[in-house]
């Protein structure tokens, strides 16, 4: 019987490459004064968004802000866990661009790698 696909963890980081899928640990921050990707925390990537934490929508609102960003659809970005919640997982399939915040996030932590 086959259990499904085997999610890889992110371990000590807030992101792994799971084959073509970028995998990011997020601490939301809902109610934000603007949609923004901030700084790692931890083994968490801080993004902002300005929709308020009712029933789910300011993930919502956070998957529709990063798919341009990552230059995917949003159907694109599954949450794993953390619908309605600041600690979230995210799994994006095939992103095609990296923002430059991210990216530069990515440098630093494979330096203290």
């Amino acid at each position: 019987m086959n259990a499904g696909p085997v999610r890889r963890t992110t371990g000590n980081t807030f992101y792994a490459w799971d084959g073509e899928v970028l995998v990011l640990n997020i601490l939301g921050k809902p109610a934000a004064g603007r949609d923004a990707i901030g700084k790692v925390h931890g083994t968490q990537l801080k993004v902002s968004v300005t929709a308020a934490p009712e029933a789910g929508r300011a993930t919502d609102h956070m998957v529709r802000f990063l798919a341009p960003l990552f230059g995917v659809r949003v159907s694109d970005i599954e949450v794993v866990f953390g619908r309605e919640n600041v600690n979230k997982q995210l799994r994006i399939r095939s992103p095609k661009l990296l923002p430059a915040a991210l990216a530069e996030a990515i440098a630093a932590a494979e330096v203290e790698l």
